[in-house]
């Protein structure tokens, strides 16, 4: 199950840990910075409007993605009741992490790919973009999945009629740890995530 740790060289392991060094700053920053912004210092006034990674990582969530592949960062303080608006607040800020995510990997490729600053190749450099382009991507689209407590669940509560969203907020409530959970155990967040994030990533790439 875990051969693949064991076939990993010291460079793709530096890559990995450069990636994740940018990465899972990027997506808190995004929360923070997305709060303040709506209206909320909370996250602010603990110091989390910042690229320092070490003010984002979770030990346990970044030894998850370095072993799994999946994890997560330091989550973000947010009290909602601080927004101008309660509901697109939430959304607005839930939606900012992978969002920033997906910018990020598209920056790197259009900037430098598409025009040529790096060569597409496995070594140095380039390896590095590569795998921070990936793990940009399978960040945001793991975090976008609609069940708590990723970001999706209240990206989707904010996109649905009041009602309704009242209605699948209980449900959450009671069974969305559950859920997720059960999505990791039975390998369906790689089944979930995978094919669109070899899509993005093939097409970032120009391949």
């Amino acid at each position: 199950m875990l051969d693949h740790l064991f076939e990993r060289t010291v460079a793709e392991w530096a890559f990995l840990g450069l990636a994740l060094m940018i990465a899972i700053p990027i997506h808190e920053f995004a929360h923070a910075w997305a709060a303040r912004w709506a209206g909320d210092d909370t996250a602010a006034s603990m110091g989390r409007v910042t690229l320092d990674p070490f003010k984002h990582l979770d030990p346990l969530g970044t030894i998850l993605i370095l072993l799994g592949g999946f994890g997560w960062g330091k989550p973000v303080p947010v009290n909602p009741y601080n927004f101008r608006s309660p509901r697109w607040g939430s959304l607005f800020v839930s939606a900012a992490g992978p969002a920033s995510n997906i910018l990020l990997a598209l920056l790197i490729g259009v900037v430098g790919f598409r025009t040529g600053l790096l060569q597409l190749g496995a070594d140095g450099f380039a390896g590095v973009m590569q795998q921070l382009i990936w793990l940009n991507l399978a960040l945001a689209l793991f975090n976008l999945i609609p069940v708590p407590p990723l970001d999706g669940s209240k990206v989707l509560l904010g996109l649905l009629p009041s009602q309704t969203a009242i209605t699948v907020a209980r449900v959450f409530d009671k069974f969305g740890l559950l859920m997720l959970v059960l999505l990791l155990i039975t390998g369906m967040v790689g089944a979930i995530i995978r094919g669109p994030a070899i899509f993005l990533y093939r097409a970032i790439l120009g391949v």
